[in-house]
């Protein structure tokens, strides 16, 4: 078991920054995959951004590239979302999650443990 537990949302405006933490405690995970995922309200879940553990090698998807950043610290157990010039359309909950295996991916499904999200708000 892995449990996942986020920190780090709020109210921002449009063009500021926020950073989200997620603390990973439990089994073992450098074998893991580590996935940010956001969902905004009547909206499916969307990945984000992603991580594998072991190796630091990063994922965005391409309506935050240039704008967020993924990384991790290995001795604080913990995965950052760094969020530069938000806009209103990030508004969203944002949920940390962890997936078996290095492989990155994007489905929503493949990945087995999540944390309770944090709320995100961008002001325009």
């Amino acid at each position: 078991q892995v449990q996942l537990v986020e920190s780090g949302g709020g109210l921002v405006q449009a063009g500021g920054s926020l950073r989200l933490s997620c603390a990973a405690s439990g089994r073992t995970h450098s074998s893991y995959y580590m996935g940010w995922f956001r969902q905004a309200p009547g909206k499916e879940r969307e990945f984000v951004a992603g991580i594998r553990w072991n190796d630091g090698s990063t994922y965005l998807t391409d309506s935050v590239k240039g704008r967020f950043t993924i990384s991790r610290d290995n001795a604080k157990d913990t995965v950052y979302l760094q969020m530069n010039s938000l806009k209103p359309e990030d508004t969203a909950v944002y949920y940390c999650a962890a997936k078996l295996g290095g492989a990155a991916s994007t489905n929503v499904n493949q990945y087995s443990y999540w944390g309770q999200g944090t709320q995100v708000t961008v002001s325009s």
